[in-house]
């Protein structure tokens, strides 16, 4: 049988989809189309013919249906470090494992590989309250290998008694109490040790390596890899990894690094520090890690936009009115002046937290959902923002008029009449097909009147007014609201007509609230315990890419350079305690025609 092909502008897959359904619906073969055949990047584009005849030959269906996928372009660039990649067959039949891979599988390839894992700067808070509290609970969980050592290395001078007494005050369990949750710590405890030692010191790190070497010496007939979590402030970055390159190094596994934000304070820092560092590390070996996007709600973005037909067809300009990214803290800084006086919020929430929540809802379709096909079309859509002014911001700094000591300027470590910011507002315009003209609002704040992060696409209003007379103001607009933290939750804010005798509209929720929703939602693991899991079994999908983080401070980089060049212009509005934050933050939205919507 020979079936007519007309070409139009309308090929695509919509089209060719039609024809499979008209022609062959009754058919258990595919249409073939052998002039279509896979061709190179490299190849000459195919020119189709206004009329074309192609002969269904079902003895080609097992051929069709059998043909491996093609294999997803790998992307380079000359900013890459020129270390040589490791050997990763450990990973198994793919080199790029997949973000959407079962815990089951990820365990599988790495659980008989022995592992050592370096935690510097282990005196830390950061290390005593999310690293070893995650690295046990892994443990518990039964998702570290067989056989591993974990040792703490800082500069403090501490015994192993009193270094596992100080991480043991963090260790919890979530779904284990009593008597098999002690048992758990005392068995976990034993493989914690401690070594002191500078941060720029050779021979300290050749102990360190010693100390290791001991370890793998136990397994002469495996690989055995190395794990470093740099728990420590970006400015001892540089020491930390030349001595690990030149004395920390196994030859007989893989080596990672893990290294906590901030990167840099701006474009021109982060790339002195990219620099400083490419030849002693490759890209490869570097995790930079965001617990943000551990976060079981930020992970679930990409599925909730890409796995639902619902979402996707609605998830542009023509449908959405504004898109809203909420971080609120119901508390100061609380420890942290120090760290926090020298970065702000912008540099602390908004560049990296935040913004990367924004690109998983405004990028485009991955190809795959490998680590570099996820990681391209996040860079591409960053690509398209344009950079922010100063005049894109609202900027605030707490007080406290009834308890003084609570303000911003009264807390410890402080510079006196600091114009850091507390809280700040912006809108972001992006630039592309999808996203011209609406705006993506994103606002961040410490000591507001709650604590919450929550997500909220604001769609359209609904044109022709035919409730207006029923309802006395206007109708309000359908959101999706994705809720990150506390209580994760998903729900659309629709209208409906209130039940009895009566046409009276209301509020109503189509509501998914994980703790009532799935059995599991009691023991949603932390993002740190996902993200160090992601780093053992090699899974990049949710760490920040170089190439990412350079076009993430392009965005951020004019307005900051313009707030500090002239303070005084750019001071902080005051607001108090508990409040909302600065009123001037809604007369912003209002300038794109757009309410803050943080109601429940």
């Amino acid at each position: 049988m020979w079936i007519p092909l007309f070409t139009t502008s309308l090929w695509n897959t919509n089209t060719i989809h039609l024809w499979k359904t008209k022609y062959i619906q009754r058919r258990a073969s595919p249409l073939y189309l052998p002039l279509l055949e896979r061709r190179s990047s490299s190849a000459p584009r195919f020119t189709i013919p206004c009329i074309q005849a192609v002969q269904v030959d079902t003895s080609t269906d097992s051929q069709w249906n059998n043909a491996p996928l093609e294999e997803p372009l790998m992307t380079t660039t000359s900013e890459r470090p020129s270390v040589a990649k490791q050997n990763n067959n450990h990973l198994g039949n793919t080199l790029d494992p997949s973000l959407m891979d079962s815990v089951k599988k990820r365990k599988q390839r790495a659980k008989e590989e022995p592992l050592c894992i370096v935690v510097v700067g282990a005196s830390g808070d950061l290390a005593k309250k999310k690293t070893f509290p995650a690295l046990f609970s892994l443990y518990y969980h039964d998702l570290l290998p067989n056989d591993f050592l974990i040792v703490g290395y800082a500069r403090r001078p501490m015994s192993q008694e009193d270094f596992r007494n100080s991480i043991m005050e963090s260790l919890t369990c979530r779904v284990i109490d009593g008597p098999q949750c002690q048992q758990k710590m005392d068995e976990f405890l034993p493989k914690c040790h401690y070594m002191s030692g500078m941060y720029n010191k050779t021979e300290d790190f050749v102990r360190l390596d010693q100390l290791l070497n001991n370890f793998e010496q136990s397994f002469p007939n495996t690989r055995v890899d190395r794990l470093y979590y740099l728990a420590v402030p970006s400015q001892v970055f540089e020491d930390v990894v030349h001595h690990i390159h030149y004395s920390g190094r196994t030859k007989r596994g893989w080596n990672r690094i893990v290294m906590e934000k901030p990167f840099g304070k701006d474009t021109t820092s982060y790339l002195q520090l990219r620099n400083s560092l490419r030849n002693c590390i490759s890209e490869d070996e570097i995790y930079r890690i965001d617990h943000y996007l551990g976060k079981e709600l930020v992970q679930n973005l990409m599925v909730l936009r890409f796995a639902n037909y619902l979402f996707e067809p609605l998830w542009n300009r023509d449908h959405i009115a504004s898109i809203q990214i909420v971080f609120k803290e119901n508390f100061g800084v609380e420890g942290r002046a120090g760290y926090f006086d020298e970065y702000g919020i912008i540099r602390d929430i908004m560049q990296n937290h935040l913004l990367q929540v924004m690109a998983l809802l405004g990028m485009e379709q991955p190809v795959t959902l490998h680590a570099e096909d996820i990681r391209d079309e996040k860079v591409k859509f960053l690509r398209c923002i344009r950079p922010l002014k100063a005049s894109d911001f609202v900027l605030g700094q707490y007080r406290d008029r009834q308890n003084p000591q609570r303000s911003y300027l009264s807390e410890p470590g402080i510079v006196n009449n600091s114009h850091t910011p507390t809280f700040a507002a912006c809108v972001f315009q992006v630039n592309n097909r999808r996203w011209s003209g609406v705006p993506f609002l994103m606002k961040a704040g410490k000591a507001l009147d709650e604590r919450k992060a929550e997500i909220r696409i604001q769609f359209q209003s609904v044109p022709g007014g035919l409730f207006s007379q029923i309802v006395s103001s206007h109708l309000p607009h359908n959101e999706l609201v994705i809720r990150v933290q506390p209580d994760e939750a998903i729900y659309m804010r629709i209208l409906s007509k209130a039940p009895g005798f009566t046409s009276r509209l209301e509020e109503a929720r189509l509501n998914l609230f994980y703790r009532t929703a799935w059995e599991d939602s009691k023991d949603i693991p932390d993002a740190y315990e996902r993200l160090i899991l992601d780093v053992i079994h090699g899974e990049k999908s949710l760490f920040i890419r170089d190439d990412e983080l350079e076009v993430a401070w392009n965005i951020f980089t004019p307005a900051l350079k313009e707030m500090e060049l002239t303070q005084d212009a750019w001071k902080p509005i005051l607001y108090d305690y508990g409040g909302r934050g600065p009123v001037e933050s809604d007369y912003l939205a209002a300038k794109y025609g757009v309410q803050w919507s943080e109601g429940d």
